[in-house]
């Protein structure tokens, strides 16, 4: 299990520096559903978290403007393929196996900016 945000020292940091953007690197929810795929087809993430999402979403509301979560969508990306080239073992064609790994990118994506990130209709 990972450990929680401290939001103490969040909030520490947007009393003495209000306004300052805060950005948490390294703050990926590593989605359990993608680890078992990847797992279940040939990978070996056996010990894989992430911060929860609801962490995240709290330190969204408060002073932080930038949530990095790259491996999640690597995760998303990694899971497909996998999945993809244990069901279609004869597939080799990039264009076959990308088309569902660009579908999980951009669900996750989604799920990001509206459930989690706090980013719907802000653009």
């Amino acid at each position: 299990m990972p450990p929680p945000l401290r939001f103490d020292i969040l909030e520490e940091v947007s009393k003495r520096l209000p306004g300052f953007p805060i950005v948490l690197h390294g703050s990926s929810s590593v989605p359990q559903e993608f680890v078992k795929i990847i797992n279940e087809n040939g990978g070996k993430m056996p010990d894989a978290v992430g911060i929860p999402e609801e962490q995240l979403r709290q330190a969204a509301k408060g002073a932080v403007c930038k949530i990095n979560i790259d491996s999640d969508l690597r995760l998303a990306m990694t899971a497909s393929i996998r999945k993809y080239f244990a069901e279609h073992p004869d597939h080799f064609d990039p264009r076959q196996y990308l088309k569902p790994a660009r579908i999980a990118i951009k669900d996750m994506v989604a799920h990001k900016l509206v459930d989690v990130l706090g980013c719907d209709g802000k653009a």
